[in-house]
């Protein structure tokens, strides 16, 4: 949502994910447990926008939904857009024009423990993280990869990002990063 923000209004906000934790409690989002893109992209369409994080910091646990902080909406979706699950070709051709949101497996040691470089280590596709997928690039050596922002701050991995290896034989791509994308519209 901040990349869409970015490009139709030219202004990058930092918006709360605070806000979806403690307020996006219908369906099957579960706060800090977990939930699904497109709910929150519901939510954030029913609630006809989102607060910054510095209106509404993270605090990294659940808690009670602060209204007055969630009534100041800094930026609104009008809807969203699912990719074609399974194609990492229509994944290229919607991060070609933003940042798209991707379900991925993050729960094995090799992706938690990522430092550098064009990720080809173990993980499966039992999804159980969200993240954004904001690039695609060619290393040095030809290997084709994702650039993704991570959630967990600026001292994992490369400031924050993984570069993913692309095209790989599966369809469902690395990590499955292909199976459950999303992006919202504005």
């Amino acid at each position: 949502m901040e990349g869409i923000t970015k490009l139709k209004t030219g202004n990058l906000v930092s918006l709360s994910e605070q806000e979806l934790v403690d307020c996006d409690i219908n369906g099957e989002d579960e706060g800090c447990s977990g939930g699904l893109m497109d709910d929150a992209f519901e939510f954030i369409i029913s609630n006809k926008g989102l607060a910054t994080e510095s209106n509404y910091p993270y605090q990294g646990v659940d808690g009670t939904c602060n209204k007055k902080a969630a009534a100041n909406h800094a930026a609104q979706i009008t809807g969203y857009e699912d990719v074609p699950s399974n194609s990492e070709s229509a994944l290229l051709k919607a991060v070609a024009n933003q940042p798209v949101s991707v379900a991925i497996d993050a729960g094995g040691a090799d992706f938690q423990n990522y430092k550098s470089g064009v990720f080809t280590g173990e993980c499966g596709t039992s999804l159980d993280h969200g993240v954004t997928a904001v690039g695609y690039g060619e290393d040095d050596d030809g290997t084709k990869y994702w650039l993704v922002k991570n959630s967990w701050g600026t001292s994992w991995g490369e400031d924050g990002y993984i570069r993913m290896q692309r095209d790989i034989d599966a369809e469902e791509g690395l990590c499955g990063i292909a199976m459950e994308a999303s992006y919202p519209t504005a």
